[in-house]
């Protein structure tokens, strides 16, 4: 091969995550929020470019989105309201304005009833402009009930993970090292499986920001019905080796967290993020047994309740010596009850 047909030597692709390396410093906020949600933002789109009202509506949480439609119910009628007032007093006809209140509301609730298309016929529009504001009215509440029925439908069948992690994470001893520990569990009572993990260190070195992709003790669990313990060991080849906690808080370190698995209710893949600061991390301490007691009926459970209970752990960890596929050590076994059977043997 003669030097100008020799390939050019392969670059390393940039570790930046997408965030790039010049973001993220000291004084800025963190990169990913625990709640999943990103803290950098794109300026300079056009308003009409950058607003997705279905987009909005899908993600917005359900308090917000019941507020927004009744306020915008209400603002919808009261518009109309005021333009059947604007054809004339006696733009309606049927009922008296005293028997309801006064003419706005005596307009508010016919509005209300030609949006929904209820028509009680106590209350008739008279004249020409009045039928004209009817008839826009009309067609503005078939389009806006089919739209809204959409949305509903849509936010009601949209998979999404309920996935729960701990409030804190964890450096503990591990098999005679340490490791970067954290917990989570599902947080709904349907399944997930084929669950993936991925662990991402970042920190500031010098001007720049400066990204890992940390290996993990387990990446992948494949049924997911208790809690799964995310384990990075920390030995020679992990980016944290020798670190204390005071270096975590010195180089503005942040774990970031993407999980990824199949919702077994849909059949479609749905994804969790968050992330962990330094002040959020616990070095020396582990975390506390979450199993029950096994039932009568020999049913193994976890108290959900203790996914973030921590305690200090101990110079001599015996619990990491043998390590299972759901993330929990053997001392973390639940309970065994007396069986008769055992007895019998």
């Amino acid at each position: 091969m003669t030097e100008t047909q020799r390939p050019a030597p392969a670059t390393e692709e940039p570790k930046d995550l997408g965030f790039g390396s010049v973001i993220g410093g000291a004084d800025e906020m963190r990169l990913l929020n625990r709640d999943g949600t990103f803290n950098s933002r794109r300026r300079g789109l056009s308003m009409l470019s950058s607003l997705s009202f279905y987009h909005y509506f899908l993600t917005i949480s359900w308090t917000r989105f019941f507020v927004l439609t009744v306020g915008v119910y209400i603002v919808t009628n009261t518009l109309f309201a005021l333009a059947y007032l604007a054809c004339g007093l006696n733009s309606l006809v049927g009922v008296t304005p005293i028997a309801i209140g006064n003419a706005f509301w005596r307009a508010f609730f016919f509005s209300v009833e030609t949006l929904a298309t209820i028509g009680y016929g106590n209350i008739t529009p008279n004249g020409l402009p009045a039928h004209f504001v009817m008839t826009a009215e009309s067609l503005v509440g078939l389009l806006s009930f089919a739209l809204g029925t959409g949305i509903l439908f849509a936010r009601f069948s949209r998979p999404t993970a309920a996935v729960m992690f701990s409030e804190r994470a964890v450096v503990s001893p591990y098999r005679g090292l340490t490791a970067f520990m954290f917990r989570i569990a599902n947080g709904r009572s349907n399944q997930l499986v084929e669950l993936e993990a991925k662990v991402l260190f970042s920190y500031i070195e010098g001007t720049s920001r400066r990204y890992y992709q940390l290996e993990l003790e387990r990446t992948r669990v494949v049924f997911f019905p208790l809690s799964w313990t995310i384990v990075h060991p920390i030995d020679e080849k992990s980016p944290m080796f020798g670190w204390t906690h005071a270096d975590l808080v010195r180089k503005d370190a942040e774990f970031m967290i993407l999980l990824a698995g199949m919702d077994e209710t849909f059949s479609q893949m749905v994804h969790a993020r968050s992330s962990y600061k330094a002040h959020e991390i616990q070095y020396g301490h582990r975390f506390t047994n979450i199993y029950n007691p096994i039932d009568d009926e020999g049913r193994t459970s976890i108290d959900v309740r203790k996914l973030s209970d921590t305690e200090q752990a101990e110079d001599d960890w015996a619990h990491t010596s043998t390590w299972h596929h759901t993330g929990h050590f053997a001392g973390y076994a639940p309970p065994r009850r007396d069986s008769k059977d055992s007895r019998r043997s």
